[in-house]
């Protein structure tokens, strides 16, 4: 008995050493390592100690912040029951998962067709031209865009024009302000900003593709079409997976920006998702207990919904998040 606790102790003995001369090793990485670390734990986890506010009846006051939140009325799942049980809950979860699944559907797609088709590009100043006009916008806030797309769907906008030429109507439509096509522009406006960016994970993951594999597609008789569906999809579909757990982890992130820019009282009905309706009673109304019971909700939904899709695609794919 005595050996084996000898033993135990002298392979404890001998991983601390280990332990401790690997981390002597990577002392200047563990450096550099530590801003992120900081800024993590200041601003991503610290914070969510006020989380505990969707729990209480918080009252906003001159003074202590923690000790009036932690002094306030402790009420349970109140603010929950109450935004379950009011009438815009259905409203604001339509709008938010119209939002967002339809931006999932048009923009997932668009950047793999971006990066194969710019693979596919033997001119290198056309490719990198169109790379550089593609993701652009992503480097744009969503206050410049927001006045692009409002401008170009004004009454007397090029895409009034467009349909005016065209013959497809008689008379201007004023598209932000029916709330028929409120989603259909968040999703395409989405799109259009965030597609060159996105196409360029698809173009690294492109680029790592060894060669050898299309000269060997190219002897067995592959034309292009042949070579992007047997060689280029396959090797894509790890980053594909990745990133579409992601994008469903973030089903309830509609996206504040753009709703609250492109929004109005007209389409209100339409644009209202869970993002700007926690800041409307958040800051605007002062119910910050209920803001954040609505914004937990949206931070559980999506891990849930990340932890299930992640499993799903393990067991089918074999292939996952973590």
């Amino acid at each position: 008995m005595g050996m084996a606790v000898n033993t135990l102790h002298k392979k404890n003995e001998g991983m601390k050493k280990r332990m401790k001369q690997r981390l002597f090793e990577q002392r200047y990485l563990l450096l550099l390592l530590a801003p992120a670390v900081i800024w993590a734990v200041f601003f991503a986890y610290l914070p969510m100690a006020g989380l505990y506010m969707a729990f209480v009846n918080y009252q906003a006051s001159l003074g202590n912040f923690w000790g009036n939140l932690f002094q306030s009325e402790f009420v349970g799942m109140d603010w929950f029951n109450y935004f379950f049980s009011n009438g815009d809950f259905l409203v604001i979860m339509r709008n938010t998962l119209a939002s967002t699944l339809l931006t999932l559907v048009i923009s997932f797609p668009v950047p793999i067709v971006i990066a194969i088709a710019l693979n596919e590009v033997r001119g290198a100043l056309f490719k990198r031209t169109v790379q550089t006009v593609s993701y652009l916008p992503h480097f744009i806030s969503w206050v410049i865009a927001a006045n692009i797309v409002v401008t170009v769907l004004s009454s007397d906008g090029i895409v009034n024009k467009l349909l005016q030429w065209l013959n497809l109507t008689d008379a201007s439509i004023l598209f932000l302000q029916e709330g028929k096509y409120f989603w259909w522009i968040i999703a395409l406006g989405n799109t259009w900003k965030e597609m060159g960016y996105s196409a360029i994970l698809y173009l690294a993951a492109i680029s790592s593709i060894n060669q050898e594999l299309y000269e060997a597609a190219r002897v067995d008789g592959a034309g292009r079409f042949k070579q992007i569906v047997y060689v280029t999809l396959p090797h894509l579909k790890p980053t594909i997976v990745i990133l579409l757990i992601l994008s469903l982890g973030g089903v309830l992130n509609a996206g504040f920006d753009q709703h609250y820019l492109l929004g109005n009282g007209l389409n209100l009905g339409y644009s209202d998702v869970l993002s700007t309706y926690s800041f409307r009673y958040g800051l605007q109304n002062s119910m910050f207990s209920y803001a954040s019971a609505v914004g937990l909700f949206n931070s559980v939904v999506a891990f849930i919904l990340v932890v299930i899709v992640n499993y799903a695609s393990k067991k089918l794919n074999n292939q996952s998040l973590f």
